[in-house]
């Protein structure tokens, strides 16, 4: 029998993280400087830097702040973090040399291989930490202290657990889920 383990299901979609990388920068400077970036202050008051090795966005700020998105593991962010400072050192902007970066959230997905009863979940579960309005929405939302992460439960037995600040927090979020649905009895 092949048994579905929902942690070896867990996938991370998108990493964010925040990364300081200089005192200040002249965006107009930038965008006119760096190929394949995007500079609309109408819009948003960053340059949009996408890169493709990884497939990452870089919003750059006036502050020298940078946010990343998009990266699928620690160690695209890492990469798409030192691509973007070789590139800025490239336009001799002065850049610190060990950039570092701080998770802001990263979103995961995970599936538990049947179908769930969100109704009699809404009713089991600590009341106080979930939402469930199907009018609204087709996801009970469950708020966990520990990790302090938020976890999108569906129907069809399919999870996104977001706000976790390492890849380890959905992995418990989805053992302590698995272990109140069978203490309920509902798997």
């Amino acid at each position: 029998m092949n048994e579905h383990r929902p942690e070896e299901s867990l996938k991370i979609e998108n990493i964010v993280a925040s990364a300081k990388v200089t005192d200040s920068l002249d965006l107009n400077s930038l965008a006119s400087q760096l190929k394949d970036a995007e500079y609309n202050k109408k819009r948003f008051p960053g340059v949009v830097l996408r890169m493709k090795d990884p497939k990452i966005a870089a919003l750059i700020f006036g502050s020298g702040k940078v946010v990343l998105t998009g990266a699928k593991s620690i160690d695209n962010l890492s990469q798409g973090l030192q691509i973007l400072g070789d590139r800025l050192r490239a336009l001799d902007i002065d850049i610190i040399e060990n950039l570092t970066y701080k998770v802001q959230n990263i979103v995961t997905s995970a599936d538990l291989g049947v179908p769930i009863n969100l109704n009699k979940i809404a009713v089991g579960f600590n009341l106080d930490k979930i939402e469930y309005e199907p009018e609204q929405f087709p996801g009970l939302v469950y708020r966990l202290d520990d990790p302090k992460v938020v976890v999108l439960l569906f129907g069809s037995g399919k999870l996104i657990i977001t706000g976790g600040k390492q890849p380890e927090d959905a992995k418990r979020a989805v053992q302590r889920i698995l272990s109140e649905l069978s203490s309920l009895g509902l798997i």
